[in-house]
């Protein structure tokens, strides 16, 4: 890590530090903020575990409840980012284990989710295509355990770093290349086989 990564890395700690200070003092824009910055990030992990636009919805609801809770006593020992995304995931993996929720659903035929933006680059037969494909690789996803599933949402779905998701997660840098290529590896098995 370089001096300029350093730098920028505190002056983000510190504008979080003072989000939750903020917060904690009853400044209700503080967590507007937040709320603002975060909440499509925790609406994208939760659809993507959960399976569902109602599930994902009703979960990232609850997931700010308890950010909103806890808000005051984020102490800054990683980024707000970071503490968010490991509060999404452990309400997720608590609720969906209490539950014993069958991660089944991602995409299915006929479901509501989230309408994307229309591609004009392709046309309707290319966009139908990748409809198929998205829902295929969507339902191979919500196959996978737990464990892999949410290394490899983190890391090819939201684009964090290794080492943002070891801290996510909580484990060794290790286990999060090891849950990332044996999710991939499963996630290939899985796709292959209904070819």
């Amino acid at each position: 890590m370089n001096a300029a990564s350093i730098s920028t890395s505190a002056v983000v700690r510190d504008a979080d530090l003072d989000l939750a200070e903020r917060h904690l003092a009853g400044d209700r824009t503080a967590f507007d903020e937040v709320y603002s910055r975060y909440a499509e990030m925790v609406y994208n992990v939760a659809l993507r575990l959960s399976g569902n636009s109602d599930d994902a919805a009703d979960l990232c609801q609850e997931i700010f409840l308890r950010i909103h809770r806890h808000l005051g006593g984020f102490r800054g020992r990683s980024a707000l980012k970071t503490w968010i995304y490991r509060i999404a995931l452990n309400y997720c993996h608590g609720r969906f284990s209490v539950r014993r929720f069958a991660f089944l659903r991602l995409f299915e035929e006929g479901e509501e989710t989230a309408a994307p933006l229309p591609d004009t680059r392709r046309g309707p037969e290319d966009l139908a295509v990748a409809g198929d494909e998205g829902r295929r690789v969507a339902g191979a996803l919500a196959r996978l355990p737990i464990d892999f599933r949410a290394a490899v949402v983190l890391r090819d779905l939201e684009g964090l770093a290794y080492e943002e998701i070891a801290e996510v997660l909580r484990v060794p840098i290790g286990t999060v290349r090891s849950r990332i290529a044996r999710g991939r590896d499963r996630l290939r098995e899985l796709l292959e086989s209904h070819v």
